[in-house]
């Protein structure tokens, strides 16, 4: 892999890891909780990018700003970190990806709108372990995706210029915050993907299908 870029950026959720299994348990586990049957994986797998907003809407039609919205999102989480390493797996082809990276000498980071502390438990039940404490969560800097400077913050640990990295996200918020820090975009979209307009109108610079296919367009 030769040194096309000085770095690359990831999100977490949806892009490294298929964490949906886990995050869309929780969810039903509160439906159940709340005498109301479990959805199947399919309907909340769309909904993962957007964390517990995301899961909270999908299977209670709850949103930010209604009164039960903050007990219910303090619930999910407190399931969530219950189980979170109970069935997320690393993307297939994501592990050679990384040993690519590692072995170009190219560091790599994680910038994800989830809590640094679930972050971190998640990326070190999966193995994962970015150089220079580049993981960037969602309460490091005072914004989240779609704002740059989580971005930014990522470059200045990794001692790089923003604009000789790419960012590689499945959510159009990962492709706007990547473009406003002049970085390179990719869509991953062996990822989530989310629910709104298609991957092909986000104005990412690539889509790639697998994590074999970035490997191959970062070579």
């Amino acid at each position: 892999m030769r040194r096309r870029f000085d770095a690359v950026l990831f999100d977490l959720d949806g892009t490294l890891a298929d964490s949906a299994p886990d995050l869309a348990g929780a969810a039903n586990e509160q439906r159940v909780a709340h005498g109301l049957p479990a959805l199947p994986l399919e309907a909340l797998r769309p909904h993962v990018g957007s964390g517990a907003r995301g899961m909270l809407a999908a299977a209670f039609d709850l949103r930010p700003g209604q009164p039960a919205f903050e007990p219910m999102k303090q619930d999910f989480l407190r399931r969530y970190e219950a189980r979170m390493l109970a069935e997320s797996v690393l993307f297939e082809d994501v592990r050679a990806l990384i040993d690519a990276l590692t072995s170009a000498g190219t560091p790599w980071g994680v910038v994800t709108n989830k809590s640094h502390r679930l972050a971190s438990v998640l990326m070190a039940g999966l193995g994962l372990q970015p150089v220079r404490d580049a993981l960037v969560g969602g309460d490091s800097t005072p914004f989240t995706k779609p704002h740059p400077e989580p971005l930014f913050e990522a470059t200045r640990r990794l001692q790089v210029d923003p604009a000789r990295c790419v960012f590689v996200g499945d959510d159009v918020r990962d492709i706007t915050a990547g473009r406003a820090a002049g970085m390179a975009t990719v869509v991953a979209a062996w990822g989530y993907l989310g629910v709104g307009e298609p991957a092909e109108r986000w104005g990412a610079d690539a889509i790639m299908a697998t994590p074999a296919d970035l490997s191959n367009w970062l070579a």
